[in-house]
């Protein structure tokens, strides 16, 4: 797929972008730390923190793939 924009648009995309990843990011520690608490506590069991993992590196996958073009290169 190829998607072309004029260079005015770039930066917008561009920051949509880093926000959407930023919440991705940002909800992915959220369910981190609550999976960390319910194993600290033995409310979880440890096959589902196993699945949910897996759940949350497809997520990171997908978001690197889709973003990875579009990342800044320092």
């Amino acid at each position: 797929m190829l998607l072309v924009f004029g260079a005015d648009k770039v930066p917008e995309i561009a920051r949509g972008l880093g926000k959407a990843i930023r919440q991705v990011k940002d909800a992915t520690n959220d369910i981190k730390s609550e999976i960390t608490k319910g194993i600290e506590h033995h409310d979880i069991d440890i096959d589902i923190t196993k699945d949910v993992r897996k759940e949350i590196d497809k997520v990171k996958e997908d978001v690197d793939e889709i973003t990875g073009p579009v990342k800044r290169r320092f």
